[in-house]
């Protein structure tokens, strides 16, 4: 490739710069180059100065070449300003097109890091760019954007105006908003009318404020856009008409609870007291222990049928004598699964008579079960009080637990949002409620058909 291709590809936008030389070295390609203009000018007073103070090197990072990464080792002057009242005594040259003010990436770099962090920003941001070639942190990713000039705002057709806290109850500023592109315009720092006044005044062209029923900004907008027309938002309607369903369902609030059922019978203790004896553990019939244990029962009572002796069988099976002997004196495996305290007396029993009387009168809390068998003279703890009281649950389970009555808030809620997002359960509820209250049922029609006209 000749000089002036190489010149024309890294410097095409540069005029004042001489390319020197070209170095490739593993993923880093390095351009020397010079600055060759014969005059700048000083950034403070904008004066021209031809007068060389020194020269010094800039290395600037640049667009990557082939995934390597590209630096170029710039010459550049550094110029004495020629006014004497000047702060800028000596000021270093700016080639257009390629050098900016304390600028460590080249103008092509800069614009495009601005681009990715503009669509992607931080981190992600910084990933896309390292895959690029031109490692930078999410921060200054974030730095970049935020040097950005702000585009000049034009004032909006249609202006919304509303509150919002900056400190709730305390503090409370003003934000405005383009309805008609949805972004915020500006930010005022109170809601007094004199503020919001001068801000509409100080930006004509609004023809539609569109705010809640605040008298204020009402005012407001009266004195700073008096051609303008006054609407109210959705959400503020919307809030209205909530604030309606709420008050009716409050003056109908006694219908809302559901009458009383008979509930589907549980099984339930003898009123006596008296509950049958509970089942024991059985053996086990799955698992990996009990399979075992069956596999060496066999075993062993087949070579105990050939007349082999016990030491034998042992060794055969490697297993240990003792386990041989338990396995020969079993006459079936389920004996050997049976729990070890099977069948043995408790320290509970005693106590049993009156836990069934208890259970039989509704109080199934283990723990207040076990307080009471403490005042009893009971020695032991109350884990053993929980498994038994576990059993009991299991063996007479109780009836479901009524559900909440629904409240204000709740039927005001279902009845204002839309259908689709009501579930199973609040769907049955409303249609229940709705059903004894025939003033609710019209308020829910209105609020639906009003729905449909807001959205539709």
């Amino acid at each position: 490739m000749t000089d002036a291709l190489l010149q024309d590809l890294w410097f095409h936008r540069a005029d004042d710069v001489v390319l020197d030389t070209i170095a490739i070295r593993d993923e880093l390609v390095t351009v020397q180059a010079a600055a060759t203009t014969g005059r700048a000018e000083c950034p403070a007073c904008g004066t021209t100065s031809t007068r060389v103070h020194s020269r010094y090197v800039r290395r600037l990072d640049d667009t990557a070449a082939g995934q390597r990464r590209v630096v170029i080792e710039l010459q550049v002057r550094r110029f004495r300003c020629r006014q004497q009242a000047c702060p800028q005594a000596t000021f270093a040259e700016q080639v257009p097109g390629l050098t900016f003010r304390h600028g460590r990436r080249s103008q092509g770099l800069q614009t495009a890091l601005q681009q990715v962090a503009l669509m992607l920003a931080g981190r992600a941001g910084a990933r896309l760019a390292d895959a690029l070639a031109a490692p930078v942190s999410r921060s200054t990713l974030l730095r970049l954007i935020r040097a950005l000039p702000e585009s000049a705002a034009t004032t909006p057709r249609v202006l919304g105006v509303d509150e919002f806290a900056l400190r709730k109850g305390h503090v409370y500023a003003t934000i405005l908003v383009d309805i008609e592109t949805r972004r915020p315009v500006d930010l005022l720092p109170d809601r007094t009318v004199e503020t919001v006044a001068r801000w509409l005044t100080e930006h004509p062209g609004v023809q539609v404020i569109c705010r809640d029923r605040s008298a204020s900004y009402a005012e407001a907008g009266r004195l700073g856009a008096p051609a303008a027309i006054h609407v109210a938002d959705r959400w503020h309607i919307w809030k209205n008409l909530a604030e309606a369903v709420e008050k009716t369902v409050v003056h109908h609030r006694a219908l809302l609870h559901e009458p009383p059922a008979t509930t589907a019978a549980h099984p339930a203790p003898p009123a006596d007291g008296s509950l049958p004896a509970l089942t024991e553990a059985s053996p086990r019939r799955t698992g990996r222990l009990s399979d075992r244990i069956r596999e060496q029962h066999v075993a062993v009572h087949a070579l105990l049928e050939n007349g082999i002796a016990l030491r034998e069988i042992a060794r055969r099976l490697g297993l240990a004598r003792n386990t041989v002997r338990r396995l020969a004196h079993a006459a079936d495996p389920d004996e050997l699964l049976v729990g070890k305290w099977t069948g043995r007396a408790s320290i509970l029993d005693p106590y049993k008579p009156y836990i069934h009387q208890r259970w039989a009168q509704g109080c199934t809390v283990a723990r207040r079960l076990f307080e009471e068998l403490q005042e009893r003279g009971y020695p032991g703890g109350e884990q053993v009080v929980k498994a038994y009281v576990r059993k009991l649950r299991e063996a007479f389970p109780q009836s479901d637990p009524p559900r909440r009555k629904p409240s204000t808030r709740d039927v005001t809620s279902w009845i204002s949002r839309h259908p689709d997002s009501l579930d199973e359960d609040q769907t049955q509820r409303l249609k229940e409620v709705l059903a004894r209250c025939p003033a609710l049922d019209r308020t829910a029609q209105h609020v639906r058909a009003f729905a449909e006209l807001m959205n539709n």
